[in-house]
């Protein structure tokens, strides 16, 4: 009993440290830009949304909001295609050097990603991508392959064999019975690699601040450095401006964080 109140009081500590960035910088949207610069408190003394509307249109949010939706957008969908299909053949399908194969996939776990940051901006540069959506969305959906294929393989795997043996006597062959049993019993899987893969993909600066060289092809946070790097940087207006770019990711995962804890559950047992 007591080493369960132990971890329960160390993990709220721990969530209350996790969360205090985020409430400073709810506070810091909330102030003035005399206020910020005055007042260190976290609750603000004269909260007002002036400053949040403000930034609104400094940000020109919809248009950078676009950009940013197409990336995340087609960056998820290529990876759910791509690697559900990879995650059936390594869980269901026999084929010589399978172990091998999906062995060399989950070593990538341990590669980070900014070694091949320069192999990657050289191999878009000659193939013509450089400053492209494709140029971005490429590369994010191969950076998540190990993950989304381990995730997916382990997954495919808990599936019973018995459901499989059914639609073989159904007459069913391998695509209908990866659309029709093993992706409909993976939905919080899916789900799951779907969040992993957008809220990185959204907040993805690095690549983006390479690759992307024409501003009307910026996504948010490119749009938010734009606004750090004026002559006189208000942390008011930074701060407003980080708050609105996460809002949409924080719903989302409101929204799918029952299927996203299931996911990551299932994955592990299997």
């Amino acid at each position: 009993m007591r080493a369960r109140v132990v971890v329960y009081v160390l993990l709220t500590g721990y969530a209350l440290i996790s969360l205090y960035p985020f409430l400073l910088m709810v506070s810091g949207a909330l102030k003035d830009s005399k206020e910020i610069l005055l007042d260190g408190h976290l609750i603000p003394s004269n909260p007002t949304l002036a400053t949040l509307i403000h930034t609104w249109g400094e940000l020109h949010f919809f248009t950078y909001f676009g950009n940013s939706l197409i990336v995340t957008g087609f960056t998820t969908l290529g990876v759910l295609v791509v690697y559900s299909l990879a995650g059936y053949a390594f869980a269901v399908l026999r084929f010589p050097g399978r172990t091998l194969l999906y062995g060399m996939f989950v070593a990538l776990l341990f590669v980070p990603g900014v070694t091949v940051l320069l192999p990657v901006v050289i191999l878009q540069q000659k193939l013509g991508l450089i400053g492209t959506f494709p140029g971005i969305i490429l590369p994010f959906v191969n950076g998540t392959a190990p993950l989304s294929i381990m995730l997916l393989t382990n997954s495919f795997r808990s599936v019973p064999g018995e459901l499989k043996e059914s639609a073989r006597c159904d007459g069913a062959g391998e695509l209908r019975t990866f659309w029709s049993i093993y992706l409909p019993v993976s939905r919080p899987a899916l789900i799951t690699i779907a969040l992993l893969t957008a809220v990185p993909t959204w907040n993805e600066y690095v690549l983006t601040r390479v690759s992307l060289n024409d501003a009307s092809r910026y996504t948010l946070p490119l749009a938010l450095q734009n606004l750090n790097s004026s002559t006189a940087p208000q942390e008011n207006v930074l701060m407003a401006a980080s708050l609105i770019i996460v809002i949409p990711v924080i719903i989302l995962f409101v929204l799918l964080q029952r299927y996203f804890v299931n996911g990551l559950q299932g994955a592990v047992k299997g």
